[in-house]
């Protein structure tokens, strides 16, 4: 899978990688990746059916997790700090539980904690898309119906982690993310009431709080 890739900052610098989520693509982040240029390469590939990069013959979390350990490996990236939003937070934790000696850090905004969710597939909107509409049943059907052991799973990630949830205005059930967070052993929660696209909402006091959360990680 060859996926469209933006691109900011040095190539030298340290790599922070930017995950989407479902039906948006990589430019989604350019005003956040923007903000940390400077310090950081900052890479946002469009994933698997979204935007310019191919459609696919199949969707599911862990090829999204798969698609990421490619492009790491393209770009030369040892260990990434990596930034994933509602369905790249998912594919992110996933990758983090398969290969943790890859990430320094995480940041999981407004993720899909793994329990049955129950979300409803709306009907496909009129026109063309920027992405493929076969992968949003597939991808809701993961999520109303994850792995009975994902708590397990959660609780052997070692990777720093940062764990921003939308509060009140958010979709998602928040007490389900707040679980999620206490079982992932190096994980902090952070709530921003801004509902479920929190970097877009509030990109000031999102961008804030990675900033913070990676001082004290590198510290």
């Amino acid at each position: 899978m060859e996926l469209f890739t933006r691109t900011w900052g040095s190539p030298d610098a340290p790599a922070m990688v930017l995950l989407h989520g479902a039906s948006a693509n990589g430019g989604t982040w350019s005003e956040f990746a923007a903000r940390f240029a400077d310090r950081w390469h900052v890479i946002a590939p469009d994933q698997r059916g979204h935007g310019r990069s191919p459609r696919a013959d199949a969707y599911s979390f862990d090829l999204f997790a798969d698609d990421l350990h490619g492009l790491l490996d393209q770009f030369g990236v040892e260990r990434a700090v990596l930034v994933g939003h509602s369905m790249g937070g998912v594919a992110a934790y996933r990758y983090a539980e398969k290969h943790p000696e890859r990430l320094a850090a995480m940041v999981l905004e407004e993720v899909p904690p793994p329990v049955p969710l129950d979300l409803r597939l709306a009907p496909r909107p009129e026109g063309e898309l920027d992405y493929d509409w076969a992968l949003r049943p597939l991808i809701i059907a993961e999520l109303n119906d994850p792995d009975p052991d994902w708590p397990q799973r959660l609780a052997g990630i070692p990777t720093p982690t940062l764990v921003v949830a939308g509060g009140e205005q958010s979709h998602l059930p928040q007490a389900a993310i707040a679980t999620m967070a206490d079982l992932m052993p190096a994980a902090t929660l952070v709530t921003i009431d801004a509902g479920h696209l929190v970097h877009q909402s509030r990109p000031d006091e999102f961008a804030a709080v990675v900033e913070q959360f990676l001082a004290d990680t590198n510290r």
